[in-house]
């Protein structure tokens, strides 16, 4: 979505991303984003707490009307009712996304990749 944002931005058309994994959103340098706190796949708010949701909502309308520059970031003021502790599964060394054969074998088909492409045949 960041990227069909910048995209919009580019030919006009004043976006406002809301969601979570603050650090690849800004990366990707939306020109507003709303950040919530919460485990992916919630960034409009906690279900079945519309109020909740519509107040996300509303601070996300705010923010495509009152950003001063590009590059604006707002937290929404929410904390998960749940706590904390998802972030305990997905922010650790103990559980890799890939083993190290996985890796390996990734990084073999990147490279033959790079080499593919090099070659013009991808």
């Amino acid at each position: 979505m960041s990227l069909v944002a910048r995209h919009l931005e580019a030919n006009g058309i004043p976006t406002v991303i809301i969601g979570a994994a603050r650090d690849i959103v800004e990366h990707c340098g939306v020109a507003r984003f709303l950040f919530v706190d919460f485990p992916l796949g919630n960034p409009c708010g906690e279900p079945n707490k519309v109020d909740m949701q519509r107040s996300i909502f509303d601070q996300a309308l705010d923010l495509l009307e009152s950003a001063k520059g590009p590059n604006t970031t707002i937290r929404a003021p929410y904390d998960w009712s749940g706590g904390q502790r998802w972030k305990d599964l997905i922010f650790t060394q103990e559980q890799p996304f890939q083993d190290p054969e996985e890796e390996r074998e990734w990084k073999e088909k990147k490279e033959l990749y790079r080499k593919l492409k090099a070659e013009g045949k991808t």
